[in-house]
């Protein structure tokens, strides 16, 4: 599309978020969540809307719901109802949702993105409430029938609304990696958005710069990666803008993704409030939060993102995208902190982690959890090297990968086994310097001239005699004064 007809639009962006919280039974059932688990033996005759039973609510799920409220800034709801939410839908057993319609667990609160700009951005949440999931239709390649699998109807949820304040796929995408990060900072949701633990549905409308009121918003579901939801918001705002400017009318709809085509299709018209028929659930009683259940869950709440990234500047005095990448996780922040304690070298210790640790977790797809090697053998190794026992190809190169595949050996004695103990006093390395530099004598008249570049090809030479087992910078300051 044009860039002059794209200008003429202001986008419209609501996101809503799914987050299946990690509780052992589902919200109003004692029935297991296990993910993966054989279709329909996780249900119950409570999970399936038999008469005469009754749900129980969870009280684990509500502490994880104000969890996420307090790490979003939300007021959190003192007295909190459920409602019955009334629409058919296969993998619906009951025929309704049981959810929070007037009174969500958390109202308001924010969420901080910055933008490739380096812009900051608070993009404002308009609630967080707690519900259950539904089941899941299954469509196999081949069949007409569609089979239903109940196991994952009941589980915990809390549905992240935000008012409509975002303006582009890119804050969109940033919203949800933030989203992503606080919950697996939290340990109340996994993240995980190709087992569907972690959905997104995005509404998007487009209005011209100078209109008074929004555009028609359309809904867009199905979409299992932050990627796929940039992907499918760019995708309907170009959809969007190419009818407003033929003249064409946006229906209000839900739309699904079609991640191989990049495209969105219909898939029906969207309801209003009203279609749903909400009404306070008769079987469950109103959820009391007081003070007490507040000021004990706010004790358990861990050092979250935003605060790490500014001790991880200000405390160890680190640049910011050493920072980012170390608190992007809580495991690895705490990794990070944890060979600070015993090397007190914080810089050091993010170049290994940015460096090396990070290339064995990429190639291997692991997670910092997964890595073999303690923060304590990990501290030991990167002193060798501060302190010149070793240098820092043969730490990497040669130490490194052994420890890997056995890290319960030191640094040190994989050091002195395979010989790679630096010589680091001038009596041993000065006789290697005069021997290189008798072997060329045009080299040091060259360099003695002006070429002072040439120190590196004197150090390359001191490196290969020496099989690297001498110290660079001792190595250096000796070549610089016997060369004048």
């Amino acid at each position: 599309m044009e860039k002059n007809i794209r200008d003429k639009y202001i986008v419209v962006i609501g996101l809503e978020v799914h987050a299946q919280l990690q509780t052992e039974s589902k919200i109003f059932a004692a029935d297991a969540t296990t993910f993966g688990d054989t279709p329909n033996t996780n249900i119950s005759a409570i999970t399936l809307g038999h008469p005469g039973t009754l749900p129980k609510f969870n009280r684990k799920a509500l502490t994880y719901a104000i969890k996420m409220g307090l790490a979003c800034n939300s007021e959190i709801t003192r007295e909190n109802i459920f409602d019955r939410k009334n629409y058919f839908y296969p993998d619906l057993p009951k025929g309704y949702q049981l959810t929070q319609d007037k009174t969500p667990i958390c109202k308001g609160g924010y969420i901080k993105v910055k933008t490739r700009d380096n812009v900051e951005k608070q993009l404002t949440l308009h609630k967080i409430h707690l519900e259950e999931d539904a089941g899941k239709s299954l469509h196999l390649a081949g069949e007409t029938d569609t089979l239903i699998d109940y196991n994952r109807a009941g589980v915990s949820l809390i549905e992240i609304v935000t008012e409509p304040v975002l303006r582009s796929s890119e804050e969109a995408g940033l919203f949800l990696a933030e989203v992503r990060k606080l919950v697996r900072y939290l340990e109340i949701c996994d993240g995980n958005m190709e087992q569907g633990s972690l959905r997104c549905d995005a509404n998007i409308s487009v209005m011209l710069k100078d209109a008074a009121e929004y555009g028609e918003k359309v809904e867009i579901k199905n979409m299992n990666s932050i990627r796929n939801v940039q992907r499918a918001i760019e995708h309907e705002i170009e959809r969007q803008i190419g009818a407003v400017e033929a003249g064409q009318q946006i229906i209000s709809e839900t739309r699904t993704f079609n991640a191989d085509k990049g495209t969105t299709a219909g898939m029906r018209t969207k309801e209003t409030l009203n279609d749903y028929r909400y009404f306070p659930d008769p079987d469950l009683s109103p959820v009391i939060v007081d003070e007490t259940l507040l000021e004990s869950i706010g004790r358990e709440m861990p050092a979250l993102p935003e605060a790490l990234l500014e001790k991880f500047t200000a405390h160890y005095n680190l640049p910011e995208y050493d920072a980012l990448f170390l608190t992007e996780t809580k495991e690895m922040a705490a990794y990070f902190e944890a060979i600070c304690k015993k090397q007190g070298h914080p810089k050091a210790v993010s170049n290994w982690m940015m460096g090396p640790v990070k290339s064995v977790l990429n190639e291997n797809g692991w997670q910092i959890t997964d890595f073999p090697i303690k923060a304590e053998t990990m501290a030991a190794l990167i002193q060798l090297v501060r302190e010149g026992s070793v240098s820092f190809s043969a730490a990497s190169q040669e130490i490194f990968p052994v420890l890997l595949e056995n890290p319960d050996q030191t640094p040190l004695t994989i050091a002195e086994n395979h010989n790679l103990i630096q010589q680091s006093d001038s009596n041993s390395i000065q006789p290697i310097i005069d021997e290189v530099i008798a072997q060329f004598p045009d080299k040091v008249k060259a360099y003695r001239h002006g070429k002072k570049g040439l120190i590196g090809m004197f150090m390359g030479e001191v490196m290969k005699k020496s099989k690297a087992k001498v110290d660079p910078k001792l190595t250096n300051e000796l070549l610089r004064k016997t060369l004048g």
